[in-house]
């Protein structure tokens, strides 16, 4: 592959894992030279914005082990399914976080989450027509996560003093606040 007259030589696995692979990659630069890079591949994730009717926004505040805190954020999961384009998986999501089902699921934007060292992309979609089902949680942290709904001006104003952290539900409450 060659983007910008980089091209990648080689890549080693050095941690193969269910979400991503850590391989160290050597590429030759366009001026001949070459350097390596610790690369993450990883399968890829979507978030969904569910919207109700009342403009309010359903969030969960679910502790994360990486950075060991609980965050607020939009409803998402991994692209775990093979083949599973990702407007389905955001539905599958919705469903089995929030236990919510959509009449509409449009895209808003898809991100890189860290493109200095990982291949990651979000799929981030709105979800409209909003209708409850039964939930269906998968692992700890979600059995005890919280479901929570608020305006839009409120997830902004958490986005402001810096309440709300997370990379997606920054990136999807304030296309949506910017829309509306």
């Amino acid at each position: 592959m060659t983007a910008g007259g980089f091209r990648r030589l080689d890549e080693s696995i050095v941690h193969r894992g269910y979400a991503f692979e850590a391989t160290v990659a050597r590429y030759e630069a366009p001026d001949g030279s070459e350097f390596t890079r610790d690369v993450v591949r990883h399968v890829g994730a979507v978030a969904v914005l569910p919207r109700h009717d009342d403009g309010t926004i359903t969030v969960v505040r679910q502790y994360r082990a990486p950075i060991e805190a609980e965050l607020i954020e939009i409803p998402a999961g991994l692209r775990d399914v093979a083949d599973e384009p990702a407007e389905e998986t955001a539905v599958r999501e919705l469903a089995e976080e929030v236990g919510l089902v959509a009449d509409r699921v449009e895209p808003l934007c898809r991100f890189h989450t860290a493109a200095g060292f990982s291949d990651e992309v979000v799929h981030i979609f709105e979800a409209t027509g909003l209708r409850a089902i039964g939930s269906d949680v998968q692992g700890p942290e979600e059995e005890h996560m919280t479901v929570e709904r608020h305006s839009i001006d409120d997830l902004v104003a958490m986005i402001t003093d810096g309440t709300i952290t997370d990379a997606k539900t920054i990136i999807a409450v304030l296309m949506v606040a910017r829309s509306t």
